[in-house]
């Protein structure tokens, strides 16, 4: 047991901690005030000096009070410092020196790193372990030694700063009952206590499915190699053999009734370091809670709910917290991704002891769950975000705890874009976990959140007035949308209902009709307060002048799904159609041809409109297009539509004068607004569309806004766009609700929608530069950073991913390798493919908020030095492709400079390609530059006289991109003999460069 290491509580009567807190003192060993939080454990660090690698300044941070330490240079003066993170309210600094102390030496706040303020100063240092109660603020705390002790430098093992920032009390706020706690304390190299704890072994639970249910590939057991105690911690160790086989452990508590009672909170707590490799492809160490009922019936999940308090993935410095329940897939919360924090910053926990909390606060009426690290929220639940029901299901009920340290699977292939773990990653890996706790804090009893009647239906809307003074009215009353278009599951709408209410939204818009559950979506909004604009999709590309069986077909059903939906309360009006009027001329039809199609559509959807009229008189029937040019064919053939519509971005300034200039005879609603579109707004430095920032996207929310009701009597309201989950290059660029997170565009609408301040708001990011952002090298690091700063002053952690859109055409993103070398900057290791490709950072602010700025940046080969000897020079192949776009693609494309040709071979293995240097000479590197066909496994081969041939570098675990080969070969001929292509197609290369 490690006591300073463990703030938390203890197993010990009111008279014992009296009595240990006494003696602690008198040994002067630190006692930190309850209400404090460590501050400073695994935050980024810098000093004058280091004495060697292995005495780095991190050391004095990483929570190891015996195995590392900083040690500076031997000489006069000296500081090391720490980043919090934000500023922050310091009661309290503990130094814990090695033998090398100071004599004097000052304690230093900052708020920028540049101007120092002195808290503390003494020229009477002791050494050994040293409190320093202060009251200061800053963001940066320094040690500034100007006299040491001995000859030698300055070293201490740790330096801890103690305090609180921003509004969030921690986790330990008020009097806390401890309920159950482990501190690892048997002998040494044994299993953990029987009494506390089941091991499971193998690769599933009985009758559970398969591999966990997770896809990981480590067998579970309970021999001491893969489980053991030691040092008063446990150890759990990830092992492979020497085929191949991986072993590891997992561990459940044996008690599964930690329930969380009404008018109680409810703390799981433990202290936990990280497995640290050289290559963590594919571990997947976690800390969670599952539902008691899991036990006995492993088919149950996620519905009776787990929480993962500590995970990470791939030996990143990262974490994520999330809350598993409802359906899967999708559903309340959003399976398999879960309601989750995403993965963001966890400085130093691979390297160091942090603590990982959740708490389940049962003394609200909105319960939560609270997740934090080292005292400081990283995440939140609400009841409300997951609906009454599935909440209950998941949370009101025992719980147990799970350690374990699983090995490849669904997450970490997800996060790493392949298949985990490979043939590098390191062996011996350790999940160390110092302490484990469970305790209660008693409140009162709140009233429950509860679901309010489905209100009955149907209602009645009208378009009411008279030109330029229309009102929409509902049951009688006036009505202005104050909307969002609805993206998540309509099955999922108790998720997200009670959310959107409080957002000040009163209309959701869909594009089509879910015959299973849009009766459910409509009701459930209903019972909110909140009506449904119900989209009828017709198909944009159709011939509406000929195509009599499908316009009949379509129009019978919708008539069904009107009658269908029309008796619900949720009903606000019916829109046909999308979009179809502009997107006519993308069918590559002749312009007379698109002419008499849009008019045949327009007449159409008069006739639709005229349909739904006979079978819902109590319903207004709109069409909504992209322009508003599409209402001249509205105008002309559609007399039967109540209200125009239309979808419009940065031109929603222009739909006022449009309107007017038109002659229009009915208001209209915009069904679609925000910010510019990638269709709007000029290209970057990199010839791509420069995406608004978001704070300026924030802003163009309430220009849109602002638009609309500048509209009085003719515009009747919008739907903003886009209340969705996606969290991709669209995602990015138009949701409120990216990946579950809050971002300003939300609280913007919120605003606008409620006239009041919207609470807790994400972090501002009001910078971001990209390092040589016209030309990255293919595979190096280059520099990403923002300015950010918390208006809540809350903990800020980061993410980032990266996207190749303007390359591929596909709109997800991935997790990009970075290591995060200071608050907001990070060093990112660059893709392989070659183009513009987009890096994007998230912060987030453990409140379910995150900001997401994003830039540009052009890939480009990587520079090899020396010359290319292959260049131009005679090159030979097995195959080669004669024909396709671009073809014929003939060996000589590989050597000859150009990154803009390639050689393919055919479809079959083996293949080679070869070139002759004209002479023999030294070999000091190969650059192979894939297209994405690119070899699994080959080699490279040298020959002095094109007969014989000798290996210098082989392969089985090619991956694409540029491989760099370095050598020491004197040669004429070089050859890549390849075996197993990475693809279904053949081989690929812009660039076979041999350089020496």
């Amino acid at each position: 047991m490690h006591p300073t290491l463990s703030p938390g509580p203890r197993r010990l009567t009111a008279v014992a901690v009296a009595l240990a807190g006494l003696i602690v003192s008198l040994l002067g060993f630190p006692v930190p005030a309850a209400a404090d939080s460590l501050l400073s454990q695994g935050r980024p660090a810098t000093a004058s000096s280091e004495e060697g690698a292995a005495y780095s300044a991190a050391a004095a941070f990483d929570g190891d009070l015996t195995g590392t330490r900083w040690s500076s240079s031997f000489s006069d003066p000296q500081w090391l410092r720490v980043d919090l993170g934000t500023s922050a309210s310091i009661s309290r600094v503990v130094l814990t020196w090695e033998a090398a102390y100071a004599t004097a030496f000052r304690i230093q706040t900052s708020n920028d790193g540049d101007t120092w303020t002195d808290a503390h100063t003494t020229t009477n240092g002791t050494g050994g372990t040293q409190t320093i109660d202060l009251t200061a603020t800053g963001r940066h705390i320094r040690l500034y030694g100007t006299a040491r002790a001995t000859g030698y430098g300055y070293s201490l093992w740790e330096m801890r700063v103690y305090g609180s920032t921003g509004t969030d009390p921690g986790p330990d706020p008020g009097t806390w009952s401890e309920v159950w706690r482990d501190d690892f304390t048997g002998p040494a190299g044994g299993s953990p206590s029987a009494a506390n704890w089941i091991p499971r072994t193998g690769t599933s639970y009985p009758g559970g499915p398969a591999n966990w249910g997770t896809g990981e590939v480590e067998t579970m057991t309970d021999s001491t190699a893969n489980v053991h105690l030691g040092d008063g911690r446990l150890t759990i160790k990830a092992i492979r053999d020497g085929a191949g086989r991986w072993t590891s452990g997992r561990i459940e508590t044996r008690r599964a009734d930690f329930e969380p009672r009404p008018g109680e909170l409810l703390r799981f707590s433990a202290m936990i370091k990280q497995p640290d490799v050289a290559n963590g492809l594919g571990y997947w160490p976690g800390f969670r809670a599952t539902g008691a009922a899991f036990r006995g019936d492993h088919t149950n999940w996620p519905g009776i709910g787990e929480t993962d308090i500590m995970t990470a993935v791939n030996g990143r410095d990262q974490l994520a917290n999330t809350l598993h329940c409802g359906t899967a897939p999708e559903g309340v919360c959003n399976e398999y991704n879960g309601r989750t924090s995403g993965f963001a910053s966890c400085a130093g926990c691979r390297t160091g002891y942090h603590e990982y909390t959740q708490i389940i606060d049962r003394t609200k009426t909105d319960e939560e769950i609270r997740f934090h690290l080292d005292g400081r929220q990283t995440w939140v639940v609400r009841e409300s975000q997951v609906g009454v029901a599935a909440w209950k299901a998941a949370v009101h009920h025992g719980f147990y705890l799970r350690l374990d340290l699983a090995i490849g699977g669904s997450l970490p292939d997800a996060l790493a874009g392949l298949t985990t773990p490979t043939a590098a990653t390191t062996s011996g890996g350790e999940l160390s976990v110092d302490w484990i706790a469970v305790s209660r804090q008693a409140g009162s009893v709140p009233a429950e959140l509860t679901d309010p009647p489905v209100p009955a239906g149907p209602s009645v809307v009208r378009v009411t007035g008279s030109q330029g003074d229309w009102r929409l009215t509902v049951n009688g009353s006036p009505y202005l949308i104050k909307g969002v278009t609805y993206g998540p599951p309509q099955a999922a709408a108790d998720g997200y209902m009670r959310d959107l209410k409080a957002m000040g939204v009163n209309t959701i818009r869909t594009w089509g009709v879910d015959d299973a559950h849009t009766p459910a979506l409509l009701d459930t909004a209903a019972r909110h307060g909140i009506k449904v604009i119900v989209g009828h999709w017709l198909n944009q590309g159709a011939d509406y002048v000929n195509d009599t069986a499908y316009k009949t077909s379509v129009k019978n059903e919708i008539v069904a799904r009107v009658n269908a939906l029309k008796n619900r309360q949720g009903v606000l009006m019916w829109d046909v159609g999308n979009e179809v009027i502009l997107t006519m001329q993308d069918h590559g039809l002749p312009a007379d041809v698109v002419e008499q199609r849009r008019a045949a559509y327009a007449r159409f959807v008069n006739e639709v409109a005229e349909a739904i009229h006979a079978a819902d008189p109590n319903h207004p029937v709109t069409s909504t297009d992209a322009y508003t040019h599409a209402w001249t064919y509205y105008k002309a053939h559609a007399p039967a539509l109540d209200l125009l519509a239309v979808n419009s971005y940065g031109a929603i300034g222009t739909v006022r004068q449009d309107w007017i200039a038109g002659g229009h005879t009915r208001p209209y609603i915009v069904t679609e607004a925000g910010p510019d579109g990638e269709w709007e707004v000029p290209n970057d430095v990199n010839g791509v569309p420069d995406e608004p920032g978001d704070l300026e996207k924030r802003d163009m929310y309430l220009a849109s806004w602002n638009a609309v009701t500048g509209h009085a009597g003719v515009a009747l309201g919008a739907t903003e766009f886009h209340y969705g989950l996606e969290n991709d290059f669209g995602g990015v660029w138009l949701n409120t609700t990216t990946g579950g997170w809050r971002r300003h565009g939300y609280h913007a609408l919120k605003r606008a929608y409620t006239g009041q301040a919207t609470g807790n708001t994400p972090p501002a990011i009001t910078s971001m530069t990209v390092g040589s952002q016209t030309a990255v090298q293919a595979g190096k690091e280059f520099t990403v950073e923002v300015a950010a700063s918390d208006p809540d002053g809350d903990l800020i952690r980061y993410n980032v991913m990266v996207g190749d859109k303007h390359i591929t055409g596909n709109r997800g993103l991935t997790q990009a390798r970075f290591t995060e070398t200071g608050p907001g900057r990070f060093a990112v290791t660059a893709p392989e493919r070659m183009g513009v490709w987009k890096v994007y950072v998230y912060a987030y602010d453990g409140h379910g908020n995150a900001g997401i700025e994003q830039r540009s940046f052009r890939v480009v080969p990587p520079v090899v030095a020396g010359t290319d000897l292959a260049r131009g020079r005679p090159t030979t192949a097995s195959t080669y492709q004669a024909n396709g776009d671009g073809g014929p693609f003939t060996p000589d494309r590989a050597t000859d400079g150009s990154f803009t040709t390639r050689w393919a071979s055919e479809w079959a293995d083996p293949q080679w390609i070869q070139v002759d240097l004209g002479r023999a000479a030294a070999i000091r590197h190969v650059q192979l530059g894939w297209e994405d066909a690119y070899g699994a496994a080959y080699e490279v081969r040298t020959s002095a006289d094109g007969a014989g041939w000798t290996t210098v570098h082989s392969t089985a675990s090619g991956d694409g991109g540029f491989d760099e080969i370095a050598l020491n070969a004197s040669a004429r001929y070089v050859r890549l003999n390849l075996t197993r292509r990475g693809t279904a197609y053949g081989y690929s290369l812009w660039h076979f460069g041999v350089y020496g």
